[in-house]
């Protein structure tokens, strides 16, 4: 507080020298001669009040050009109150302040180039196949938060608080939902001084129901003045250049950290390019900073969602500068705005990283066919950019919620939190869909280069099962996509059924051993002729489904 003190004291003393003219002509007509000391105070007075309120107020940063507009404002008044030498020197005071605020709006104009070049992107073709034996975090947000409206009976004083901001992340190798319990009022927050805590729920078990978790937070986004945790991160750090609101991470032990990404400026005051994060303890207001390089283990978004948002945005609009991004749009890519936190959804990697999923469609309206996607990483903010196949069209996000509508038309349900996956060597969108009061009902997959294959089921891993299945009818490649361990079995065919799916068959096998595998004519040829009876030599993935994949096969009894 006595830094922003004095900040403001500064300001009001520079902008009175400003703005009250400092010569003034001899008394006239019996008059007294201006009271310079008088107004020098006044001003003083006034414009460090008005400083102090806009900068409490605000939260802005008190880099010297945050200051464009009032030195503007302070320079055109002191122009017009001087006379004589005193107005000269004034007009160029005015001029150079001009200059600096027509160089501070202008810099959107001149700085794309800059902008892209601070966030250009590695390129790749496709991810990785996905790992089917495990559990993708497909919980959606908004089935989470009102799942935890439902059980916020286990606060403490309830009609106090009201459930904060809802994100994911990982928490002791769990993938879950957090949400902070906030104060619903000024005078809530008078009263209770401290929030109880907060909930917690699985990001993959949509069964899982909500735990509170009790910790007494006083720093918190809804309390006010010294306690709101970005004001006092604010007066920790004033020079500091935020961007994205404060989020709270919770670390293996389940203690609460709130976090907010800063940066630099690109150029002038446009812009923003990720350096690190501040880190405040809830409880005590003890305040951290860390660069990007040195962030704590647990914490998974380092970056703000709003800071990979807008950078998607550099990325996608500024490839040939400013001017292509309004006129031609040569190569201008939009990213999609269907993502579950600032336009963007967070997804983890087998390894429990996570990442920041964004599609990029097309400027041209009425175009559902996607340019390619992007990957940011959570802690560094580096970012890939896939193209996709070329050879193929894929739908975009939009387009695969488009299709859930019409699917589920007459119950009137709808996707929410499209993400793509690449599942047994096929780009797919994986969807959950809910029904119109929020709750979840089924999980939608559906191919992006063939929309006409598409399965729905209860959870994630069944709709797998079914899609690999819908795979191989319609004729596409099932490659080995996991990290399940091959194994080899000799067995003899109790049963087999045989299905046609295009150019190719899919067989199915009952084994001896009670287990049953399935392969497609596509990968082993040979396998048509399989009958019951028959002595196999298989390799296959142990996936822990119902059909085992087969990778390869040999039939003992006629080779």
């Amino acid at each position: 507080m006595i830094n922003l003190l004095l900040f403001s004291l500064v300001v009001g003393i520079i902008s009175a020298i400003i703005i009250v003219p400092l010569t003034s002509a001899s008394k006239e007509n019996g008059k007294a001669s201006f009271n310079r000391i008088g107004a020098l105070s006044g001003a003083v007075i006034l414009m460090g009040l008005f400083t102090f309120l806009i900068y409490y107020l605000s939260n802005l940063d008190r880099n010297w050009t945050s200051l464009w507009a009032m030195l503007l404002a302070a320079t055109i008044l002191g122009m017009i109150f001087a006379t004589g030498k005193e107005r000269s020197v004034k007009v160029v005071l005015f001029l150079a302040a001009l200059s600096v605020s027509a160089f501070i709006l202008s810099a959107p104009l001149f700085n794309a180039d800059q902008k892209y070049e601070a966030v250009e992107m590695d390129q790749q073709v496709e991810i990785k196949a996905f790992d089917e034996t495990k559990t993708p975090a497909s919980v959606p947000p908004k089935f989470a938060r009102n799942k935890m409206k439902k059980a916020f009976g286990q606060v403490p004083n309830t009609s106090f608080y009201e459930l904060g901001h809802l994100q994911i992340q990982k928490v002791d190798g769990e993938f879950v939902y957090i949400a902070p319990v906030e104060f619903s009022g000024f005078f809530k927050w008078w009263n209770a001084k401290t929030t109880p805590g907060y909930f917690t729920m699985s990001a993959t078990d949509s069964a899982d129901n909500p735990k509170f978790v009790k910790t007494e937070m006083t720093f918190t986004p809804s309390s006010f003045f010294d306690k709101q945790v970005e004001r006092h991160m604010r007066m920790a750090k004033p020079d500091l250049i935020f961007y994205g609101d404060v989020q709270l991470e919770i670390d293996d032990e389940g203690e609460p950290h709130y976090i907010r990404s800063y940066g630099e400026f690109i150029t002038a005051r446009n812009g923003f390019d990720v350096q690190g994060i501040v880190m405040v303890d809830p409880a005590t207001g003890e305040l951290n900073q860390y660069a990007l390089s040195e962030v704590p283990e647990f914490v998974d978004g380092a970056v703000s969602p709003e800071a990979v948002s807008l950078q998607n945005s550099y990325f996608g609009k500024y490839v040939h500068g400013f001017w292509n991004s309004i006129v031609g749009k040569k190569d201008v890519k939009l990213p999609s705005d269907e993502g579950t936190e600032a336009n963007v959804s967070p997804v983890f990697d087998e390894n429990g990283h996570m990442f920041y999923f964004t599609d990029f469609t097309s400027p041209k309206e009425e175009v559902d066919s996607m340019l390619g996607y992007a990957l940011t990483d959570g802690r560094t903010g580096k970012a890939v950019y896939y193209t996709g196949n070329l050879e193929e069209s894929y739908m975009d996000s939009q387009g695969t919620l488009q299709i859930i509508e019409k699917k589920f038309i007459e119950k009137k349900w709808t996707g929410e939190m499209p993400v793509l996956y690449n599942f047994y060597g096929e780009a797919s969108w994986l969807t959950p869909v809910l029904d119109s009061n929020g709750f979840l009902q089924n999980y939608f997959i559906v191919s992006a280069a063939n929309p006409e294959i598409s399965v729905y089921a209860n959870s994630p891993n069944e709709a797998l099962r079914l899609y690999k299945t819908a795979l191989q009818r319609g004729g596409s490649t099932v490659d080995g996509s996991s990290g399940a361990p091959e194994a080899k079995v000799a067995v003899g065919v109790v049963r087999v059924y045989k299905e046609r799916a295009g150019d190719f068959t899919i067989v199915s096998i009952l084994g001896d051993d009670g287990r049953n595998y399935i392969v497609s004519t596509e990968a082993v040829p040979l396998s048509i002729y399989i009958q019951e009876g028959d002595h196999l030599a298989i390799t296959y993935y142990e996936t822990g489904e119902q059909f085992l994949p087969v990778k390869e096969m040999k039939n003992m009894t006629i080779e």
